[in-house]
């Protein structure tokens, strides 16, 4: 029988498989390979079974492997003769300490004191802060340490500084009391513009809601929140301003950015709410409303279910009180009234809304009559072709008759903040009767920039006049006009108070004639009751 011989051309091939096959075949069993462990500070040899892992080395060696513990390499690594094997004791420690908090210093200037006098207003105090901190120790050396919780146990309270910048303005006496925010602080005046004082001093007034109560007794307002923006916006208080010491009083209400104010007759406040939003313009209105008594303790009282507001009403809704309880409405598409006991909306007239192309919408400004026959309401007016009436520039004001239910425009173009004010009922005689003060827009197809003027007209729209300031001088920023309070008996007219350039103003409605009270630059806010 022949032989059979391979190729020649395969004899390479077989013979680099049989070289292979030799040079790769499996440790012999129980053959043993030494390898050097370094733990706890110490190095050793160790001799271990050939193909064992670093996990499999260290359990035969006796050393125990904590759940932080690492190894050099890794514990999965199967090893050869000669690795080495290294291991590093993670230890996760948790320390607690308590830090002080250093205390703010705030300057207030105050213009009953001297130029240059100072007075300690309230002592700085620290705060205290617990921070708990996971630190991580590679054998005894820290890697790392960071912050897992941290706690205020003790807010700081800022010091507060009063620095005399008396001015020479002629002190006035006025009727009530004059309130007014400056530099975060709310200050009463009484009696006299010379007779001034702080009432609350936190620095924290956001100016959102400023208001007296009718007889001037309380001052209800907002102030910052300390949380996130994106979680509370504000917080709603109340002080009693003929208090020397006065102390404010958490009314348990957040989130209130369009609309406060007191109920007439009533030792009560009414006000609606947001929801904060991370987004622009930082919330979402729920168009509510509450009422939540100053004198009685107990959880407020919901007047009006959270809604959506109508058109653009995620910006939020705006009241005002008659003189007798009543309550009207104002919301970019139109005024109405609310029935308090029913908790709903009862519309009175449509406004075409403005679109404004930003992350802002325009509300309505609004204002009862003094005898609660009227109300006097800011219009969109049409604009002439081609601009839609959405896109209209154009503003009156305007008033709605609760004796013929007619609404009629009393000014034309008087822009989107004429912000009307009504003084108290004037009696000439047995006739009473009242005035209107409202905002004009220098430039009328630019309100929502341009500044105003101090404009006075009869209740009718009659007998219009500019009082403040005068045309040679810059106009003033949107604001309402605060009226002197208190009847008027045989005059045709009293005092107005606004903000100019940052100070308190007076102006006689009925002589035109304006005095300056502050001179310090810093007032945002104020209120006269």
């Amino acid at each position: 029988m022949p032989r059979l011989f391979p190729r020649p051309s395969l004899l390479p091939t077989i013979l680099l498989f049989l070289t292979l096959t030799v040079s790769c075949k499996s440790p012999q069993i129980n053959e043993q390979i030494t390898i050097t462990i370094t733990a706890d500070g110490a190095t050793t040899e160790a001799n271990v079974q050939a193909g064992a892992t670093v996990s499999q080395a260290l359990t035969q060696a006796g050393i125990q492997i904590e759940s932080l513990d690492k190894t050099e390499p890794p514990l999965y690594t199967v090893l050869g003769s000669g690795d080495a094997i290294l291991v590093i004791r993670v230890e996760e420690i948790f320390e607690t300490e308590e830090v002080v908090i250093p205390f703010e210093r705030q300057v207030v200037r105050n213009e009953t004191l001297p130029e240059g006098e100072t007075r300690l207003v309230q002592a700085g105090v620290n705060g205290l802060e617990e921070i708990t901190y996971r630190r991580i120790l590679e054998d005894k050396i820290e890697t790392s340490k960071t912050v897992v919780k941290s706690i205020i146990l003790k807010e700081a309270l800022p010091e507060i500084v009063m620095v005399g910048s008396q001015a020479s303005f002629v002190p006035l006496n006025i009727p009530g009391t004059i309130a007014y925010l400056a530099g975060g602080n709310a200050w009463v005046m009484e009696g006299s513009t010379a007779n001034r004082r702080v009432i609350v001093s936190t620095g924290d007034l956001d100016g959102r809601i400023f208001t007296l109560s009718p007889n001037g007794e309380y001052l209800v307002f907002t102030r910052k929140s300390n949380k996130p923006a994106d979680e509370e916006i504000n917080t709603l208080w109340a002080v009693r301003t003929p208090n020397l010491d006065p102390k404010p009083v958490s009314l348990q209400a957040k989130n209130v950015v369009h609309f406060a104010a007191w109920i007439p007759n009533t030792n009560s406040v009414a006000y609606s709410t947001v929801e904060p939003r991370s987004a622009a313009p930082g919330w979402q209105a729920n168009n509510d409303l509450y009422r939540v008594s100053l004198t009685n303790s107990g959880s407020p009282r919901r007047l009006l279910f959270a809604n959506s507001g109508g058109v653009y009403g995620w910006w939020g809704m705006s009241f005002a009180f008659a003189p007798d309880g009543r309550l009207a409405y104002s919301r970019p598409d139109g005024i109405g009234l609310v029935d308090q006991d029913g908790g709903y909306t009862k519309p009175l007239l449509e406004i075409t809304p403005l679109n404004t192309h930003s992350d802002w919408a325009w509300i309505p400004p609004i204002v009862w009559g003094a005898d609660g026959n009227s109300l006097y309401f800011v219009s969109h007016a049409p604009a002439p072709a081609p601009i839609s009436g959405e896109e209209s520039p154009y503003f009156d004001l305007s008033a709605l008759s609760f004796s013929n239910e007619a609404a009629v425009s009393l000014i034309d173009s008087a822009g989107m903040f004429a912000y009307p004010s009504v003084s108290p009922l004037q009696y000439i005689g047995r006739e009473a009767a009242f005035q209107v003060a409202y905002l004009q827009s220098i430039f009328i197809d630019q309100s929502d920039s341009s500044r105003y003027r101090l404009i006075v007209m009869d209740r009718d729209g009659s007998n219009s006049r500019a009082l403040f300031p005068p045309p040679d001088k810059n106009g003033l920023e949107p604001q309402t006009p605060a009226w002197a309070p208190g009847e008027v008996e045989g005059q045709s007219g009293g005092f107005i108070a606004v903000t100019y350039q940052g100070n308190l103003w007076l102006i006689d409605s009925g002589s035109g004639k304006s005095y300056q009270v502050t001179g310090d630059g810093l007032i945002t806010r104020l209120d006269w009751k």
